[in-house]
């Protein structure tokens, strides 16, 4: 199934409460088969053509273009929602909000009518990102030609969340002076090719290959000069770090409730015990009371950062007021990040060891969990943390802080 096959009108959500309670219709449809969908690495067509059409997709967008113009309290809190129930479709969207994030910024008023309008229709926004190897992540060999006919795009990206799925694919890429520039590519124009070879062992069904540009025409219209974004302070990179964040804080909410609900009804106690319920053994008892701390600290932390970004935003963002999103976000995504591995793994110490037969689907937790919190480093958020309440050091500005 395509999605050209089952692209629906958006409906039009009007309401940070609308898209919330939209967001948790769709969850729960969308886990029903969640676990079916990543034992059998089956694409979310159908879902995602469900998602498109509920509207979530142009929640974003400000009200003065025809949005919800929603807070990003909201926002990550709908992210949390779709991923507690199936986090590799929850992840799918993430570069549609986060390139978003960067019209207001670069755009021309024409660029940003134009975009809002798309996505409002219900079109997606994919993502062709870093190239592979072991060069560092933003070294670009991407790049857009001049030629007497045109703009030409050649080049070839990974970690590509969302491409196959998608309507637009931005991509960045550097011009003939070197300057690096977002493009923004049909996904169906000539020379474009979107390869389904992600095989990581989590995160299955995001699709997150290669996208390959053969010489493919681009229009000025398409472009927007990224490198001003360099010596420019914004808070493109904690909204998406905020993004990442509230998946991962998804990703613990199902394993938690998955451990709690496997303990209650299928574990046995240890025989020590001299219990007939698992669920009375102290141990687990304290175990859960611990996990379920830990979860609503980075839920708390995770809902501040969110707060503080919606305060920033309001006024003038300077160097300071960028690094202190930055931090404010690092704190949840620490927090996030080690409590979706510790209740995922948790989870089969106190279920025990019927909880790790393949019927039960309960690998997935710690699989997902695993895949996603390499997005960027958790040991370079505890860095910029620390350097900037010592030393009163600013964390560098880019999209992975």
């Amino acid at each position: 199934m395509t999605q050209q096959a089952i692209l629906q009108e958006a409906a039009l959500i009007r309401s940070d409460a609308e898209a919330l309670e939209v967001a948790r219709q769709l969850a729960a449809e969308f886990a029903v088969e969640a676990g079916v969908r990543d034992r059998e690495r089956r694409l979310p067509w159908a879902e995602l053509a469900r998602y498109s059409a509920s509207g979530l997709g142009g929640i974003t967008v400000p009200r003065e273009f025809g949005g919800a113009g929603v807070s990003l309290l909201t926002l990550s809190r709908v992210f949390r929602t779709l991923c507690a129930a199936d986090p590799s479709l929850g992840q799918i969207p993430q570069n549609h909000f986060a390139v978003l994030e960067v019209f207001p910024l670069l755009a021309t008023s024409a660029q940003l009518r134009f975009i809002y309008s798309e996505v409002l229709s219900g079109r997606r926004l994919g993502n062709a990102g870093p190239e592979k190897g072991k060069q560092p992540m933003q070294q670009l060999s991407t790049r857009l030609s001049r030629e007497a006919d045109g703009l030409y795009l050649s080049g070839q990206r990974f970690y590509s969340t969302g491409a196959l799925f998608a309507d637009w694919i931005p991509t960045r890429a550097r011009d003939e002076s070197g300057l690096t520039v977002q493009v923004l590519v049909p996904r169906h124009a000539p020379g474009v090719e979107v390869i389904d070879d992600w095989s990581s062992f989590g995160q299955r069904t995001t699709a997150s290959g290669t996208v390959r540009f053969e010489r493919v025409r681009v229009e000025e219209a398409q472009l927007l000069p990224v490198w001003q974004l360099a010596d420019r302070p914004n808070l493109t990179g904690p909204i998406s770090q905020l993004i990442q964040a509230s998946i991962d804080a998804g990703i613990a909410e199902a394993a938690l409730r998955d451990a709690i609900l496997f303990v209650r009804e299928h574990a046995r106690p240890w025989l020590d015990s001299g219990l007939s319920r698992a669920s009375d053994d102290p141990y687990v008892i304290q175990a859960v009371a611990r996990l379920q701390i830990d979860l609503h600290a980075a839920q708390e932390v995770l809902d501040d950062a969110a707060r503080t970004l919606d305060r920033l935003r309001t006024g003038e963002v300077t160097d300071a007021i960028s690094a202190e999103a930055s931090i404010a976000v690092a704190e949840a995504k620490v927090l996030t990040t080690e409590i979706a591995l510790q209740a995922s793994e948790k989870l089969f110490e106190l279920a025990g060891s019927a909880a790790t037969r393949a019927r039960h689907q309960l690998d997935r937790h710690w699989r997902n969990a695993r895949v996603h919190t390499l997005h960027d480093p958790v040991r370079w958020k505890y860095h910029a943390i620390g350097n900037y309440s010592l030393n009163g050091v600013f964390p560098a500005r880019h999209q992975w802080n």
